[in-house]
Formats: structure tokens, sequence, C-alpha cells
């Protein structure tokens, strides 16, 4: 089984945080490897978040000058702090350990800012990718799942968040330049939901997956967040599954130890739903295998 969505280092959120080093050596790979093999996941696909990568910088501009002064500030700092990794050489790092016998995938988060496709995709296509996820952080460049976040929240008020949100994740989908969607509802990160759940967005999604064929991520991440739910909630999977559209499972981990975390939690979803099979890929070439079930299910 897999894990399909997976950083390095955890992201610095203050500057006690230390800085992650310039080269990023084979012994820490093989730890999160060891502990996805410990959760019977037997291949990793390393997702780097392309804005943490001092190399994008031209490519996504200063997408937060959109947003609202306060909270295109609190944008501006974050990746300030966050922006100090090298494409390359994590390109190198995980080509090495592929090379070095390592069951791990070459893959990159693409944070998704309306405009700069064609620019992302020009800085990406000199790379070996074996696969593209793509993910949505910011509203018009405000960061809406951070601690700083809630003022803005209270402003614009739950239900237009979320209408911005997935018009955003409708776009990503369409625009063909990833093969996988991340953390769908992320919106949901800090548990601020609209009264009713909004089956017409979700809609609005998943015809926009359908239409371009992405595969969306099945995600344990959210059980360590403040919602204490998987991406995506169970009514959006389903809809999902009854669309068609293929899964990936995923940790979003940040760390050796999370690797493969919440495995078993996300089959369970993803079998709930009704999947029995999820995506694998290999130079952006995808391929079907059927899930494993949990042996305590």
């Amino acid at each position: 089984m897999t894990d399909y969505h997976l950083h390095l280092y955890p992201h610095r959120m203050d500057e006690s945080i230390p800085v992650p080093p310039e080269e990023y050596p084979l012994d820490h790979i093989e730890r999160f490897v060891t502990a996805a093999a410990a959760r019977g996941v037997t291949e990793l696909a390393f997702t780097e978040h392309l804005f943490r990568c001092v190399e994008s910088t031209d490519a996504l501009g200063p997408f937060w000058e959109a947003a609202a002064p306060g909270a295109g500030a609190n944008t501006a700092r974050d990746i300030r702090l966050d922006r100090t990794m090298s494409l390359e050489r994590y390109v190198e790092a995980i080509t090495r350990a592929k090379e070095a016998g390592l069951p791990v995938l070459l893959g990159l988060e693409v944070d998704f800012v309306p405009g700069t496709v064609d620019a992302v995709l020009d800085l990406l296509a000199p790379y070996p990718w074996d696969m593209l996820i793509g993910s949505v952080h910011w509203i018009d460049g405000w960061w809406f799942d951070r601690r700083h976040s809630i003022e803005e929240w209270e402003k614009r008020g739950t239900d237009r968040v979320y209408e911005e949100y997935f018009a955003l994740e409708a776009e990503l989908a369409l625009s063909g330049s990833v093969d996988v969607l991340a953390h769908v509802d992320r919106v949901k990160f800090l548990d601020l939901r609209p009264e009713a759940e909004p089956l017409h967005l979700y809609r609005q999604l998943v015809d926009a997956a359908q239409r371009s064929g992405v595969a969306i991520e099945v995600s344990s991440a959210g059980l360590r967040h403040p919602v204490a739910e998987i991406y995506p909630g169970p009514r959006l999977l389903e809809m999902c599954h009854t669309a068609g559209l293929d899964i990936t499972l995923a940790s979003d981990g940040h760390r050796p130890e999370q690797a493969g975390g919440g495995h078993d939690q996300v089959v369970v979803a993803a079998r709930s739903a009704g999947y029995g099979h999820t995506a694998r890929f290999q130079a952006r070439r995808r391929r079907l295998e059927p899930i494993i079930p949990p042996s305590k299910e």
C-alpha cells in the first residue's frame, strides 16, 4: 500500500523552528520508509511544497498582495519563514534515494495561485516527476487555515469562504496541471463549517475533477488537525466514488514518525465510500491496484 503525500521537514511556523538543512540525507528518508513499513505501507511519494522552494519566488510572485493588508502581511511573513528549501537539492535527494533502492517516488505539492499555472509548469518541466499533487492554501492571498486567520473568517463569513475555496479547487482541477488533488476540503481545517453541508459546492468540485480526470487524495492529515476528520469527509468522498474518480491514500506527514500515519483509517474511509482500488503512479502515469483492507476490518 501507499502513502502519496509526504514532506521532509515540518513547516517553520516561527523563527524558533530550525531552518531545514541544505542537504537532505539518505538516512533521513530511510526513517520515513521504516516508519511507513511498520504500518503496512510499502511505497512513499515525497511531495514537498513548491512554495517552500526558493526557486518558486518568481513563478508564484507576491500573491499575498491581493489580500487585505493584515491578512496579506501574515501570509508574507509565513512564506518568508518557510521558503528555505532548494527545489534542485530536493529533487536530487529523492532521486538519489530511488537510485539506492528505496521505495520512494519523486513528487511535488503544487500550491495553486490563479494566473501562475503556465509559469509554474515551465519551472517544473525539466524534472523527472512521478506525480504532482495540487492544493489550495490561499484565497486571494489569505492563508485561511492558520491561527492568525480567524479575523478574516469573521469578516468574510463561513459561507463565502467555502464558496471561494471550492471555486479555486474546481479551477485547479480543470487546469490539468496536476495528477491528484490534495486534501480537497481542507477549508474545514479549523472546524469552521456552514450550517448545512455545502453539497452544491462539492458537486462543483466533483464535476470539474470528472471533466479533467484528476484523482482525489484520501488523507489522514485531518485527524491531526482541529477538524479531527479525514479529508475528504464521507459525503464528498461518496460523491467522488459515484463520479468514478480515482483516489490515492496519504498522510501528509512532515516527520518520519508520521509516514503511513492513519493508514488503516483512510483505507476504511475509502472502502466505506465504495472504493476497491487506489491509484499508483510512475513517471506521471497512473495504474490501479486493489486496496488491501486492514487486518482488523
